[in-house]
């Protein structure tokens, strides 16, 4: 741990480093996880290989690159413990960085390098191309439509891996492994469908070649990595002295398990902490069922209430104890066995991560893009336990917090700034609609059937009703026991 005050240079010679790694989606959990581990391993002697090439692929990307390139990928990284320590290290595994829009021709000639053996993703939840409830990928999305027309100057991420791996074959090149760390369960089959169904758009034989030869492990990742405020880049300043135009804090907390399935090669991960395994879908389960979803069961009653910070509501007594009986009564029944996990030491965990107070997490944050997150997360525990048999009043109460939520309004008449893609449907659907209070439901492109299911409707229908009449805090009364 480094000296109050003091930031932790790497210990390499970054001159020596090469990257054989293409990160897609440089953001500040990347930076606060995967390039976190790399830079570990950069200190070993036969590691100089596994540098970072980052890219950016969305427009929104550009001002990453911007700041990236000034500081020659080099970024402070400060952890932030519950009792006030911080600790702080500048991480220099991403030795370079091409954004796609200004040249996505340098992109895919860096895919083609023979140096680079693993690509990974962080592309976020609805970066699948796939429809949220069927899993079919959106072969009519305006971008997939423009890259099968012009794969020479793709725009997403789909078009650039293939046209790189189209090319890979046809020199001869082994192909790169693609690693997604994004939190989706079964996360490397998600993306090998994906990219397999848009490679079989353009090219049958090619999608064929790319389904038998190429590599998608599962993973699951986690960290807690708020977004970077001024507020942070002003404390990493004054504290340590670094001028960082964007530094990431974190939590200590860290985990990356991966299914070791890397024919190119891999870095050797398991120096930096990576768990290697066989299956990685028990620790999924574990993680999307219990973080993840909880974390949407805090946000929307949490903004309601007018809790901005993450660690001011998991602190209230009330949503404490209604996430630890979703956990327990809802959650935990759906899981596989975790060898070597304490399950009841590792939800008590999680709730001292959320109210950690230095992280200063915002609770508007977890609210955003629900419509990509809780059909990931949460729908999948309801549907296992109605297909059980099993009442779900805790997961019912926390879609009828999101229902309320899309209402546009919190308790006191203030607006609500939702920020989602599908944000106008959710606006559509969460106002009150006389004689239908199952309107909200009525998505199925988010819940599926679950409007059909009594025994879910039944909860769901209560605890929203719960929610207009008498608030946030008398539905979370209803769980106090």
């Amino acid at each position: 741990m480094s000296p109050a005050g003091v930031v932790r240079e790497p210990d390499y010679d970054r001159a020596e480093v090469r990257a054989g790694i293409v990160h897609i989606g440089v953001g500040s959990f990347h930076r606060a996880h995967q390039a976190v581990a790399i830079d570990d391993l950069l200190a070993a002697p036969d590691a100089a290989e596994w540098g970072i090439c980052g890219v950016g692929v969305l427009p929104g990307d550009q001002r990453m690159r911007d700041v990236l390139r000034a500081s020659g990928g080099r970024y402070t990284l400060v952890l932030r413990h519950g009792d006030g320590r911080q600790e702080a290290r500048r991480v220099d595994s991403i030795v370079e960085y091409l954004f796609a829009p200004d040249d996505p021709g340098a992109v895919i000639a860096r895919l083609c390098d023979p140096a680079i053996r693993l690509v990974t993703l962080t592309i976020t939840e609805g970066g699948y191309g796939r429809d949220p409830v069927t899993g079919e990928f959106l072969a009519d999305a305006p971008d997939v439509v423009y890259d099968l027309a012009d794969p020479d100057q793709p725009r997403t991420v789909f078009g650039l891996l293939t046209e790189a791996l189209r090319r890979r074959r046809a020199a001869g090149t082994v192909p790169f492994t693609v690693l997604s760390c994004d939190n989706i369960q079964s996360n490397g089959e998600v993306a090998r469908r994906a990219f397999i169904a848009f490679a079989r758009l353009r090219d049958p034989e090619l999608a064929d070649w790319i389904s038998t030869t190429v590599a998608f492990p599962n993973a699951m990742v986690d960290r807690i990595t708020p977004a970077t405020t001024d507020e942070d880049r002003r404390a990493v300043e004054a504290t340590f002295g670094v001028a960082d135009e964007w530094p990431v804090v974190a939590e200590p907390f860290f985990q990356w398990v991966v299914e070791d399935r890397f024919p190119a090669g891999r870095p050797p991960l398991e120096r930096a902490g990576v768990q290697l395994v066989d299956d990685v879908l028990p620790y999924e389960l574990m993680k999307l069922r219990l973080l993840n979803a909880s974390h949407q069961g805090l946000c929307y009653f949490a903004r309601l209430l007018g809790y901005h910070f993450v660690h001011d509501a998991a602190s209230d007594p009330l949503i404490a104890r209604f996430l630890r009986r979703y956990m327990d009564e809802e959650a935990t029944p759906t899981l596989l066995e975790v060898a070597g996990v304490d399950l009841d030491a590792y939800k008590a965990s999680l709730l001292e991560r959320f109210a950690n107070p230095q992280v200063r997490d915002t609770v508007d944050r977890l609210c955003t893009d629900g419509s990509d997150r809780i059909p990931q997360w949460l729908v999948p525990v309801i549907r296992a336990r109605l297909d059980a048999g099993a009442a779900t009043p805790l997961a019912a109460a926390i879609v009828a917090s999101w229902a309320r939520f899309a209402e546009g309004t919190d308790e006191r008449g203030e607006p609500i700034d939702i920020v989602d893609r599908r944000r106008e449907q959710l606006l559509a659907h969460g106002a009150p609609v006389d004689g239908d209070p199952l309107a909200f439901l009525r998505q199925p492109d988010l819940f599926g059937d679950l409007v059909d299911r009594t025994l879910f409707t039944r909860d769901y229908e209560r605890a929203l009703t719960r929610l207009r009449r008498e608030g946030a805090r008398a539905t979370l009364l209803d769980f106090a026991d």
